[in-house]
């Protein structure tokens, strides 16, 4: 047997184990939710984390995480070296407010060594969206679950491959997708699909503005001495360094990122809006028709008249663009009502179709803890690969559509550009560097 089999079988002889040791039925169902069943993972010894990027996002993570019991967080590995110390003194300190058995954090620059562990049971990847492919392609390869921040993938044929790595190792990879995880957006989803507000007419998504990422224009500035800018380049092509894309922190006097990183507005290095918020809201509005293991068969860019519109096979429309003067946020438009979900929102055309508590915050520590649980009954969790590679997908045709400027036909059953070399060509893009896919 070779050693990713070993791993996996280990993995899974714990999670029958400590299974049977806590009982399925001690593992209750959290009461937020009445249409996802979630379980409580109180009972679960230990599972054992290690991170892979461990910028702002894994920061909030990392806290979520800490909170669950029985998850302990051995490992950490970025290409920054203040932002792994940082890691380190966070984890240590958290492990001791958590009352956690204490252990020693330790550190890498290279992900591969902390995939190299048999002591780490699964990893949380929350790398820039151009290194998800390759550290969860290899995580899956060394018998790791994953909980992987979204968007699932840089390209198309990436999430493609991840899917395939993820099923062919039978690992549990969670998205971090965690509006399914709340009860407004599952009430709204539910009502939707349930036909509380009729025959579906069309979507409206609101994912930022501007939607589509711009050429990279930053200047240049100074890499600084912790950061191995090269490394943390991969695949992509060469472009400058500017603090914007990976901002610095300090660790004497303590000070975290200022910003959210600019990489995701980029071209070259993101998706914009599209992929950023379009990965949450976008998935919502394809969850509420049904359609988030299928997609779209055509995508419209915006023009003057009209906004970016992809149409269904069964003939609902979804509109991207912003409504309402609000923030990011769905609205479902239907033959008998209409119903309009953003974070800590909840709106509806009658009062009879409101969850009968609107919460006002994100409750990210449900996302976290459906992950951990699945990791132990190696089940789904409420977001799999399958569904954010979906997700992903919809929001990445959109910006291949707004690029080249004309209306595109797609195949969701194949996940193809049918006869359409052009746009069949920036499912992928020519990785530099030496790196493969």
């Amino acid at each position: 047997m070779n050693q990713k089999k070993k791993d996996s079988s280990r993995r899974k002889f714990i999670g029958n184990s400590l299974l049977s040791i806590a009982g399925l039925t001690s593992l209750s169902s959290f009461a937020y939710s009445p249409y996802e069943k979630s379980t409580d993972p109180k009972d679960i010894h230990q599972v054992r984390l290690g991170f892979i990027g461990v910028g702002q996002q894994a920061m909030g993570i990392l806290n979520g995480m800490m909170k669950i019991p029985g998850v302990q967080v051995l490992a950490c590995a970025d290409v920054d070296s203040d932002k792994r110390e940082r890691f380190q003194v966070r984890a240590t300190r958290l492990t001791k407010e958590n009352g956690k058995d204490k252990v020693e954090i330790s550190t890498y620059a290279d992900f591969n060594q902390l995939l190299e562990r048999d002591d780490i049971d699964a990893v949380v990847i929350a790398t820039p969206d151009h290194w998800h492919a390759l550290t969860a392609i290899a995580a899956c390869k060394a018998g790791k679950d994953i909980y992987l921040e979204k968007p699932l993938t840089f390209t198309i044929k990436e999430g493609q491959e991840l899917v395939k790595a993820v099923r062919a190792n039978s690992i549990v990879l969670a998205v971090g997708s965690q509006q399914r995880s709340e009860v407004n957006f599952q009430h709204a989803a539910h009502m939707v699909q349930k036909g509380k507000i009729g025959k579906i007419e069309k979507v409206l998504v609101h994912v930022g503005s501007p939607e589509h990422p711009k050429p990279y224009d930053l200047p240049a500035e100074e890499i600084p001495a912790s950061l191995d800018w090269k490394t943390w380049l991969g695949p992509l092509k060469q472009i400058q360094y500017n603090q914007a894309l990976a901002p610095k922190i300090s660790l004497n006097p303590e000070t975290n990122e200022k910003s959210w990183a600019s990489w995701r507005w980029y071209k070259e290095t993101g998706g914009g809006h599209m992929t950023d918020w379009g990965a949450h809201m976008l998935d919502i509005a394809q969850w509420g028709i049904g359609m988030d293991r299928n997609g779209p068969v055509n995508v419209i860019p915006a023009s003057n008249d009209n906004p970016l519109t992809y149409e269904y096979a069964n003939g609902i429309k979804i509109f991207v663009a912003p409504f309402d003067k609000g923030p990011q946020g769905v609205r479902f438009i239907g033959s008998d009502g209409w119903i309009q979900v953003n974070r800590g929102i909840f709106q509806s055309s009658d009062e009879s179709l409101k969850p009968t508590r609107i919460l006002p915050k994100q409750e990210y520590s449900h996302h976290y803890s459906d992950f951990i649980t699945s990791v132990i009954s190696r089940k789904d969790p409420i977001v799999p690969v399958e569904v954010g590679h979906s997700t992903c997908t919809i929001c990445t045709i959109g910006n291949i559509a707004e690029e080249l400027k004309r209306p595109l036909a797609w195949d969701p059953k194949t996940e193809t550009f049918p006869h359409d070399w052009e746009a069949s060509a920036k499912l992928h893009y020519n990785y530099e560097n030496g790196y493969k896919l």
